[in-house]
């Protein structure tokens, strides 16, 4: 079975005075995410709001704790930018057989 884990974070990012400063942020979140868990990220929403941003990842795993332990560790390394707050987070299940 192949399963697919998604999490959508929502970030408010208030130093962030230009498109510029949103992207000095949110490059190193995903870049650090894609080298550091080997997950899939990108940057999925509010792309064109300077101080929000809605960031995308996902995890293809043979087991669902597998899958659960790396994106609750994705979350942990987003939640640990000082510089950014986070807002929501949601995720989604997708099974195959």
């Amino acid at each position: 079975m192949l399963l697919v884990l998604a999490l959508a974070v929502d970030i408010h990012l208030p130093a962030a005075r230009s498109l510029k400063d949103r992207r000095a942020v949110v490059r190193p979140v995903l870049d650090g995410a894609r080298h550091r868990f080997r997950v899939s990220a990108a940057e999925v929403g509010y792309q064109d709001l300077w101080q929000r941003a809605r960031l995308g990842f996902a995890v293809v795993a043979s087991s669902q704790g597998q899958a659960t332990e790396i994106i609750d560790e994705v979350e942990r390394f987003v939640w640990s930018f000082p510089e950014l707050d986070v807002t929501a987070t949601d995720r989604w299940w997708l099974e195959t057989d």
